[in-house]
């Protein structure tokens, strides 16, 4: 009897989640949340017919609506926002506000002011918040922070970290400073700022100072446009002083340039992307002129933060303190424009 009213028992419902903005990335980590099981994708709102369209094949069930405040009322359970940066903080508050739960793609706000007021409106809801910090889930960084928190490494009192792209974004918002709050450092640097505090667990930044050009002039001189090459030193409480490079259009003879140099008094890793990749890494761990390969490719690594994010909601996480983190980005961020 107790086998049969086992098998008899209902299973629980999945989160309802709603899709704002079905682009490429959307749809991507759409694909990523449902293949996970955990959650069934109940809306759909996405201005361009032929994106919704493509995205209401990978979730038939869903239902197209024509704005963020038809999620809002369609009894959702989880928002994922993939809209252009001006819309993030306004759209995930309202959202939240609702008590609704929300992922949302880099950055979150466009200054920390904007991201401060996001994650305190999760904290007043207790909703899950997550960003799409995805280079946090690659296999190649995951096994750098291991051996750094294993001590492998020993004392690290350098990381530098790259990432040029040598097409840059092809969307005119994107070069807007009043939409997008900043160019490639607010693009591509985010994610590096980010993964040299999240390697060592967030230690405070001391120091922070950082040079910024447009078309090969300082961007001072241009403030009506963002700028395409940007380079920054932070200085943790720690000692460790990270140097950071990114751009766009940058002429580094293949698509992308996306390496992590982590050094330490015992051994150093080196992280490199393969042949030009946005998507292939190799790890090395250096000991002297001796190396061996810690990872390479393949690995699937573009939708795991989002399929994290959609496993915890349906295990019922509430409000992380964790998100407090992604303010600390932010900030370092604004010091760095000098805001």
């Amino acid at each position: 009897m107790e086998a049969l009213a086992q098998k008899q028992k209902p299973s629980l419902a999945r989160p309802r989640l709603g899709f704002l903005g079905v682009g490429w990335i959307g749809r991507h980590r759409m694909q990523a949340m449902l293949e996970t099981g955990a959650v069934e994708a109940a809306a759909i709102a996405e201005p361009n017919a032929e994106m919704a369209a493509e995205a209401a094949r990978l979730a038939p069930e869903a239902e197209i609506v024509g704005s963020l405040d038809d999620l809002v009322a369609a009894d959702l359970d989880g928002i994922v926002i993939a809209t252009p940066s001006a819309l993030h903080a306004e759209q995930s508050i309202a959202a939240l506000e609702k008590g609704i739960a929300v992922f949302c793609q880099k950055p979150l706000g466009r200054t920390a002011t904007e991201v401060e007021a996001v994650v305190a409106a999760a904290r007043r809801a207790d909703r899950l918040l997550g960003v799409d910090f995805s280079y946090r889930h690659t296999e190649a960084f995951q096994a750098i922070r291991e051996r750094v928190r294993a001590g492998d490494l020993g004392q690290i009192f350098g990381i530098d970290l790259v990432f040029h792209n040598a097409y840059g974004p092809d969307k005119p918002w994107f070069y807007d400073p009043q939409l997008s709050g900043g160019g490639c450092l607010m693009d591509l640097g985010v994610h590096l700022v980010d993964l040299a505090l999240w390697l060592l667990d967030f230690p405070e930044v001391t120091e922070a100072s950082g040079h910024l050009f447009a078309g090969g002039e300082p961007l001072a001189k241009r403030p009506d446009q963002v700028e395409d090459y940007a380079v920054a030193t932070l200085t943790l409480a720690t000692g460790t002083v990270v140097r950071i490079a990114s751009s766009w259009r940058l002429h580094a003879g293949r698509d992308a340039v996306i390496t992590a140099d982590v050094m330490g008094t015992r051994a150093g890793a080196a992280f490199r992307n393969v042949e030009g990749s946005f998507y292939d890494f190799t790890v090395e761990l250096n000991r002297g002129t001796a190396r061996e390969t810690l990872v390479s490719p393949p690995d699937a690594w573009g939708g795991r933060a989002a399929a994290d994010w959609a496993r915890r909601l349906a295990e019922g996480a509430r409000f992380d303190p964790e998100a407090e983190r992604i303010v600390t980005v932010a900030r370092v961020l604004d010091r760095l424009y000098g805001r």
